[in-house]
């Protein structure tokens, strides 16, 4: 029995959604086709090391609290709380069978690098963080657990809506999603199901003491969310990361619907912002990618991989 209706798994399927169980979901990304044919690598690649094409990316439910500008993915489809949730290892098994189903399509392609094809079979990283708010499936700790026996490293972003949660998992590194400087500011960009606010502030301050790697995760939208850089850099201190990421909104997907070209700010305006932050925050850039428009900052101004 799936949480899903036909019309909403025709559209995913339409967008390259591939379902692992009855509620999670996996689908390959741009840069995972662009690593394959040795044409680039993700941005987390050159920050942290990850190769792009053994990286499997995915969602545990589709099912989120948050209706996000910016958001790529189709938040406007009702996804439904399952009356059953899977279990985690059937889960990995529904990821892993539909990843090596997408994988080997690739294999036909005279612009593939065959090493690298044969690779992506053995994926290294888990990105959980395809769509939906991971943190609502209650078996989290124990997905990730799955992963980690499988000698992968795990990334879950989270928009910290859910403290509790946030508490009791370990991946790799975890993100906080951060797209508000204030309430207000976050009542606008995000559109939650609810007033959550207090719970980011709480899974903030959870993350200072967490004993992983952690994240802050900006998505800078002109208009909406590219304000008082100050502000950002007070909220953020509550959770002292070891990495800020602030990245600019890229015009993709579902958010063509909600937002114009005009909302993308450019590398140059990204990276200034940036530096504002840093400097509010005494962090420094560690990092940039011109080509996803997106900065890293840390707090000595170094990076270290991630294997």
């Amino acid at each position: 029995m799936t949480s899903i209706s036909e019309s909403t798994k025709t559209l995913l399927k339409k967008h390259g959604y591939h379902l692992a169980g009855t509620h999670g979901a996996v689908k390959t990304c741009l840069w995972l086709n662009k690593s394959l044919r040795n044409t680039g690598a993700c941005y987390k690649s050159k920050f942290y090391g990850m190769t792009s094409h053994r990286c499997i990316q995915m969602t545990p439910t589709l099912v989120c609290n948050h209706r996000c500008l910016h958001c790529w993915r189709a938040v406007e489809v009702p996804v439904e709380i399952p009356p059953v949730w899977d279990l985690p290892q059937d889960i990995v098994k529904g990821v892993f069978d539909e990843h090596r189903r997408l994988i080997s399509g690739y294999g036909g392609s005279e612009f593939m690098d065959k090493t690298r094809w044969k690779e992506a079979f053995s994926p290294k990283h888990v990105a959980i963080s395809l769509s939906g708010e991971p943190t609502l499936y209650p078996y989290l700790p124990e997905l990730i657990e799955e992963f980690h026996k499988k000698e992968m490293t795990t990334f879950v972003v989270t928009n910290g809506t859910n403290p509790e949660m946030v508490a009791q998992i370990k991946p790799t590194q975890l993100y906080i999603s951060l797209n508000a400087p204030d309430e207000d500011t976050y009542e606008k960009a995000c559109q939650p199901l609810g007033n959550s606010w207090e719970n980011i502030l709480q899974s903030l301050e959870i993350l200072k003491d967490s004993k992983t790697r952690t994240a802050v995760r900006i998505t800078l939208t002109k208009g909406v969310n590219m304000v008082d850089p100050q502000g950002y850099a007070r909220i953020i201190g509550l959770a002292e990361p070891d990495y800020v990421e602030l990245k600019a909104y890229m015009h993709l997907g579902f958010s063509r619907k909600r937002l114009s070209q005009d909302n993308m700010p450019s590398h140059d305006e990204v990276l200034e912002f940036s530096r504002q932050v840093a400097q509010a925050m005494n962090y420094q850039i560690a990092d940039d990618s011109r080509g996803s428009r997106v900065v890293l900052l840390s707090k000595d101004g170094e990076k270290q991989n991630i294997v």
